[in-house]
């Protein structure tokens, strides 16, 4: 007999992953906001991290840029949008993080991800959206990593470290919804 689907087992508490970050020296949160990722907007508007700055852009392509002039103006940024943005921003990903260099890490929320595919490599997604972003990020060069529990908040860490160490993006995939605690 198949356990019952959990959410619960998938998803990473808002306030865990506001910590990582805080643990990694971010100063600024820019996004274009990512429903999968609420949680953690909600927190940041709540006034639950002062030392975090929240930065709503009108799209990924300003989210990325504004990102960048943070980054060179010495302030650390993280980038927050949906799966969708990522398509979107594609060449200003290539000018800015893969020709310019500047050290970005985007989390990205997995919008359109199935329950039921979580616990399950998301290429086997049905939903495009899902399915070709793996391929897609490493078409362009751009190394990713996967949110998928908590256990995995340490992969926030791993980004930067690698954004630094190579220059570019790295891109943290979040699989299923923050959970709002």
């Amino acid at each position: 007999m198949t356990a019952p689907f959990s959410l619960q087992n998938h998803s990473v508490p808002a306030s865990a992953c506001l910590e990582a970050l805080r643990r990694c020296g971010v100063d600024h949160l820019v996004t274009v906001p990512d429903w999968v990722q609420l949680a953690l907007h909600a927190k940041l508007e709540a006034g639950e991290a002062p030392d975090v700055k929240l930065i709503n852009t009108s799209n990924e392509n300003q989210a990325v840029t504004l990102a960048a002039g943070l980054t060179l103006g010495g302030s650390r940024p993280v980038v927050v949008m949906q799966n969708q943005g990522v398509y979107n921003c594609v060449n200003t990903l290539r000018a800015v993080c893969i020709d310019a260099r500047v050290p970005t890490v985007i989390l990205a929320g997995q919008f359109g991800r199935e329950y039921a595919n979580l616990g399950q490599p998301a290429t086997e997604s049905r939903r495009s959206l899902v399915r070709l972003m793996e391929p897609m990020l490493a078409a362009l060069g751009i190394p990713f990593h996967t949110l998928d529990s908590a256990a995995d908040l340490g992969r926030i860490d791993q980004a930067y470290a690698q954004a630094e160490s190579e220059g570019g993006a790295v891109v943290v995939l979040v699989s299923a919804p923050l959970a709002w605690n």
